[in-house]
């Protein structure tokens, strides 16, 4: 009989062994997947520059006395942007300037921006650029598929990943139903769906948090802790999660804590922690700071 006991009992010490190590490999190959599309072509990593528009002309290209300066490698004189009642309009100034995914080269062609879903994203050489809309403010991205970050790029440190930071938590609506006022890096403030606050119990204590998203979906959450701008970054971190169950239940594995862009580059546009949004403990999971941003 004590045998048999004895055998069960390896059966369930393996069994769980077996378990933990199933779910860090499952973890180190969403990171793997996830560094992979952050250092992609057309990643974050490649951002190297970030230049408000003004209404009316803006002089595009390389040269000192541009309006917006790009980076060497881009033509002297690109094009200009023309920023008034008929949208925003661009008229190339070189050659080999063409729409992403297309070959010949354009002339004129009006530009939509990131929060239009056709994005118009042009290309000259290794450089591409297109307009974001932040608050009404108009900025042009610049981005560069030899940027000296992504070249000298990898990857980044980790937390070491244990299932002590799989936490469920509950979903609470908002009653009455109402959006969350989200910061981000360039200082506006903007209103964003929320489908209500987070409840969870961590190390004895109970911590809120305020996700963004439409209700039924996935949740999206910007939070900092005790270990922000110490082993993690300043601005605090990302996490993602499945859309809560029917009854609110929800899964927050802060082993994909991520770092936002803003990480990586200064040219980025990050949302920071919404008030409210900073746990009264140190989440020593997912990844850590990179570099000096």
């Amino acid at each position: 009989m004590r045998s048999r006991i004895l055998v069960l009992a390896a059966l369930i010490l393996i069994t769980a062994l077996t378990g933990c190590d199933s779910y860090v490999e499952d973890i180190d190959t969403w990171h793997a997947e996830r560094i992979e599309r952050l250092s992609a072509e057309g990643g974050w990593l490649t951002l190297v520059g970030l230049h408000p528009l003004r209404d009316g002309t803006n002089v595009v290209g390389s040269d000192t006395e541009a309006d917006v300066q790009l980076v060497d490698k881009a033509p002297a004189q690109v094009g200009v942007i023309e920023i008034g009642a008929d949208g925003i309009v661009f008229t190339a100034a070189a050659t080999g300037i063409h729409v992403v995914g297309e070959e010949s080269d354009i002339n004129t062609i009006t530009l939509h921006t990131d929060m239009q879903d056709d994005t118009t994203i042009l290309a000259v050489g290794t450089v591409s650029f297109y307009v974001i809309d932040r608050a009404g403010a108009l900025y042009l991205r610049v981005k560069d598929s030899e940027s000296d970050v992504r070249q000298g790029f990898t990857g980044i440190d980790r937390f070491p990943v244990t299932d002590y930071w799989r936490i469920e938590a509950r979903l609470m609506p908002h009653d009455p139903p109402r959006g969350v006022m989200v910061p981000n890096a360039l200082g506006h403030v903007t209103e964003e769906p929320s489908p209500g606050v987070l409840i969870l119990e961590m190390e004895g204590k109970t911590q809120t948090l305020t996700p963004t998203g439409e209700p039924g979906e996935g949740l999206f959450i910007v939070f900092a802790d005790y270990s922000t701008g110490e082993e993690t970054y300043g601005g605090g971190r990302f996490l993602s999660t499945d859309p809560p169950d029917e009854d609110g239940r929800v899964i927050l594995d802060f082993n994909k804590a991520v770092n936002p862009p803003c990480a990586f580059t200064p040219f980025a546009t990050c949302p920071l922690p919404p008030e409210g949004n900073t746990l009264d403990l140190m989440v020593e999971a997912g990844e850590k700071t990179w570099g000096d941003h």
